[in-house]
């Protein structure tokens, strides 16, 4: 049996402010990711809200960048 690893998350709003980016834009960006990339969603009774895994964190950031270099 395969056990989950990933033993914690981050809200968007979170890393939004950790990297100094509008939370707005990093949620556009952001829908280019899969699950595998480590975009999670999580689900409450009055709102979904997405967060990312720690590798989640790190393909986000690779996204930034990548979005930063296309539009020099």
């Amino acid at each position: 049996m395969q056990l989950n690893k990933i033993h914690s998350v981050q809200t968007l709003a979170l890393v939004a402010k950790e990297l100094g980016e509008d939370e707005d834009w990093l949620s556009d960006l952001a829908t280019e990711m899969e699950p595998e990339d480590g975009l999670i969603w999580v689900y409450g009774p009055n709102d979904t809200v997405m967060a990312f895994s720690p590798f989640g964190v790190e393909n986000l950031c690779d996204l930034i960048a990548l979005h930063r270099e296309r539009s020099e």
